[in-house]
């Protein structure tokens, strides 16, 4: 009885997702506790104050971010900046393989100084000695694999500088996220970027950023139906057939 309830217990199980999200829309992910936001309440070390250039009381453009033609770009721990993600990449594979072999062997004694004639009438019926040994083999393989993707993703994410490494690369992170009706579409970025490769308009493109990962997905009910059932995911580890 006691297994015939926990047997009860395993089948509920695989046919039950998150109940918490049962008739509510899916949850954003918070974020006050996300690395984007500290970097954001914790500033950067003040700079060395320099002295002003006395021609800049006479001039109306200063070198100052803050200034009407100033870089504007992130350069700093806490700064926001665009990535442009344009991906369209396609690629295609192809490969057949055939490998063939045939061996013979055969080996025996005809004729040793007339013993193989005076030992064949001993030997059972249908042995001789001129016929000891003799084998044959044939083995053959072929193999066809082939590969076809295309991908093509274009959107746009703001990110924030999380730090500034010692040789002044800068280490980003940014999120995004979107709800509609009872679906949540997530996009994250992540990796480093050059100072110099910001453009003026303060964007980034995906390419230029060193060690990326990209991932666009969601949550929600459409895609806990395009995913198999707890129980089943354990049953295709679990089962050996």
């Amino acid at each position: 009885m006691r297994f015939f309830h926990l047997f009860s217990v395993a089948i509920l199980a695989a046919g039950c997702t998150d109940l918490s999200q049962v008739g509510r829309q899916p949850d954003f992910t918070p974020v006050a506790n996300t690395q984007e936001a500290a970097a954001m309440l914790n500033p950067p070390l003040p700079k060395r104050i320099e002295r002003s250039n006395p021609a800049d009381g006479a001039s109306l453009w200063t070198a100052s971010r803050q200034s009407l033609l100033g870089d504007r770009r992130a350069i700093e721990r806490g700064d926001i900046l665009t990535v442009v993600i344009e991906i369209d990449d396609s690629a295609e594979f192809s490969n057949q393989s055939s490998r063939g072999r045939t061996g013979t062997e055969t080996a025996g004694i005809s004729s040793l100084f007339g013993i193989p004639q005076r030992v064949d009438p001993t030997l059972p019926e249908g042995a001789s000695m001129g016929e000891l040994i003799s084998t044959n083999g044939t083995s053959s393989s072929s193999g066809n694999g082939s590969v076809s993707r295309n991908e093509k993703l274009e959107l746009m994410v703001a990110a924030t500088i999380i730090d500034v490494l010692p040789n002044g690369v800068l280490h980003i992170q940014g999120s995004q996220e979107v709800r509609v009706n009872f679906e949540i579409r997530e996009l994250l970025v992540e990796g480093y970027v050059r100072p110099e490769d910001i453009s003026r308009q303060n964007e980034i493109t995906y390419e230029k950023i060193a060690s990326a990962r990209i991932s666009y997905g969601g949550r929600g009910q459409i895609t806990q139906m395009q995913q198999p059932r707890y129980g089943q995911q354990i049953a295709d580890i679990v089962l050996p057939f």
